[in-house]
Formats: structure tokens, sequence, C-alpha cells
């Protein structure tokens, strides 16, 4: 059961067309143990995967926050978008769940800014959907970015098992466009924003690891000079700045259990660097976390999955993960 003290937390349905209903409807009688969850998103929709799933539980529909009452058999939803998503067809891209989508995350991160919610869960939205609907935003971390006003800001991924956090110095961008965005001053911001949170997620001061950008760490030099111009300036700020923080280290060895036991945290250059090896690691236990912002905000480590969306097999322990993880964080602050 939640007390009083309990964290309301919001938990955006995300786009509709994917798994976002799903798991919202199979993790919510962990999720109510967590939390005090609410949903943000299209009534109709969760009432759908309820019936999917074969749930008793029943859908209140909310004006607002504050008027939600959630228990293991009552889901409140507020209705945070005036698209029509009836013709939404699951498992296909939709610039109407693309909107709503934005919508969902916007309704959100203003309530939570108004202090009506301790943090925010979000579920999987789909970038061809939200360009559709003429967002001009990469994803979930840009928007919440420009819309808390967040100057400095990272993507981690947390497994709370581990545990470990990576940071990513640059995010949703093409390869050849991320070296240019490797400076001095970028890796040294994600060092220090892991230097925050880490301890709100551990319990512990953060030892800090930092990824090279090249193979081998360069090789001295011979496969390009990032690690000895960019990288290993960065780390030396940080150190000057009473960070522990090692590097640059080769990135096919810093996640290696014998590297990996020496950090708590993790400065990786890029998306695909630090999300493959996570993944590998946690599986489905990863979760998404955005560092940097006024408010708590935590996401599952996973896509919309729309190959198997409206099926019944979604996972939902990502979500439960992130919910955890959440209520952590707002109860840190």
């Amino acid at each position: 059961m939640t007390g009083m003290n309990t964290p309301t937390l919001l938990i955006t349905l995300g786009d509709v067309a994917g798994v976002g209903p799903e798991i919202v409807a199979k993790a919510w009688p962990r999720l109510f143990g967590l939390a005090r969850p609410v949903v943000v998103g299209d009534p109709d929709w969760v009432r759908r995967a309820l019936d999917m799933i074969g749930s008793r539980a029943a859908v209140q529909v909310v004006d607002g926050v504050r008027a939600a009452r959630p228990d293991l058999d009552t889901i409140p939803v507020v209705r945070a978008t005036r698209r029509d998503l009836s013709s939404v067809k699951v498992g296909k891209v939709s610039a109407a769940a693309g909107g709503a989508a934005y919508d969902f995350l916007v309704f959100a991160i203003d309530e939570t800014l108004a202090r009506r919610a301790a943090g925010i869960v979000t579920c999987p939205l789909h970038k061809e959907g939200l360009h559709g609907a003429g967002v001009a935003f990469p994803g979930h971390t840009e928007i919440l970015a420009e819309r808390t006003g967040a100057s400095s800001h990272a993507m981690l991924l947390y497994d709370d098992d581990l545990p470990l956090a990576v940071a990513h110095v640059t995010l949703h961008m093409a390869l050849r466009a991320v070296i240019g965005q490797v400076t001095r001053e970028s890796v040294l911001d994600k060092i220090r924003l892991l230097h925050g949170i880490v301890p709100r997620l551990t319990g512990a001061p953060a030892r800090i690891g930092v990824s090279a950008l090249n193979p081998h760490a360069s090789d001295g030099g011979l496969f390009g000079d990032e690690e000895a111009t960019v990288i290993a300036p960065a780390v030396v700020a940080a150190r000057q700045e009473g960070i522990d923080a090692t590097g640059p280290v080769a990135s096919d060895a810093i996640f290696l259990p014998h590297n990996r036991a020496k950090f708590d945290g993790i400065v990786a250059m890029y998306h695909d660097q630090g999300h493959i090896a996570m993944k590998l690691l946690g599986g489905r236990r990863a979760v998404n976390v955005t560092a940097g912002l006024p408010i708590v905000r935590t996401s599952v480590a996973h896509g919309t999955a729309y190959d198997i969306a409206g099926k019944g097999v979604a996972d939902e322990s990502s979500l439960v993960s992130a919910v955890r993880v959440a209520a952590k964080l707002a109860a840190a602050r």
C-alpha cells in the first residue's frame, strides 16, 4: 500500500500505437506499491490494454492530478490531449499518436514543475510519429530540457542491480556529427552531472570512469588525438574540482568486470557506446534517467516495439524499474 509520503509520479503513456498502454496495464499492481502513480494519456487506450490482458482494474478519468485516487484496482488517467486517437492503428506510425505523446509529456512536465507531482516516468514515443506531428525535437530528453529550461543535461542509463550509471556526451545525432560535439567542455559537463546524481542513486560518492572515443584510446595518437586533446584535459579539470574521475579508458575495456567494478558512473562519448553495453549487461533492468533537470524524470529503456504491440506479450519490467528509480530520486530530493 502507498503511504502519506509516497511520491506522486506521472506516467506518460507515450505513443499509444506502441506498447505503452500494455506495459502500464500489466505493471499497475507493482507500480501502486512503489509510488502514487497517475497516468497521463488517453483513457480509452488504457481501457483497451486492460481488456486485452484481462485485468480487473478500472480506469478513473480525472481532470487533474490532485483528483486522482489510485489503488490496486483503479488507474487514474488524465486525458492530456485533444487529438482524436480513434483512428490510430496499433503498430503503425501515426502523426496523431506522435502529437499526443508530445501533449502527454508537456502536461506532465508542467504539472511537475508546478509541484503537483514529484516526478515523471515516460513510456516510449516514436520519433517518426513525433516528426509527423510537426514536433521539431528528436526525443523525450530534448523536449524535457527545453521545457524545463535546463541548460545542462544528460541522458543516463542506470542499472540498480550493478549498480552503474552511464551518461552520454552526445545522444540523438548522426555518427558523423559526433566528433565535433565531443569537446573538453561537453565531456566535463557530463562528468559533473554524473558526480551530482550518482550519490542520489546509490547513496555513495561517485567514482567516474570516462570512456575513450577512438579505438584503443587512440594508441598514443595513431587513431586520432581526441583522447589527448579533449578527454584527458576534461578528466584533469574534473579532478581539480574534487571529482573522482579516471580516463580516458578504452571503450572496449571500460565495461569489462574488472574495470566496471571500479566505477559507479561511466561517461560514454556517443549513444551506442553506452547503450549497447548497458543493454547487454542489464537487459530490461536498465532505466533511462535524465540528469540536470529541475525535476525527476525516468523512462523505460526500450522503444515502442511496434512489432509486438497489441499482442499481449510486452515485458513491463523496465517500467517497474523506472518507477522504482524515480521514487528513489524523488525521495532523495
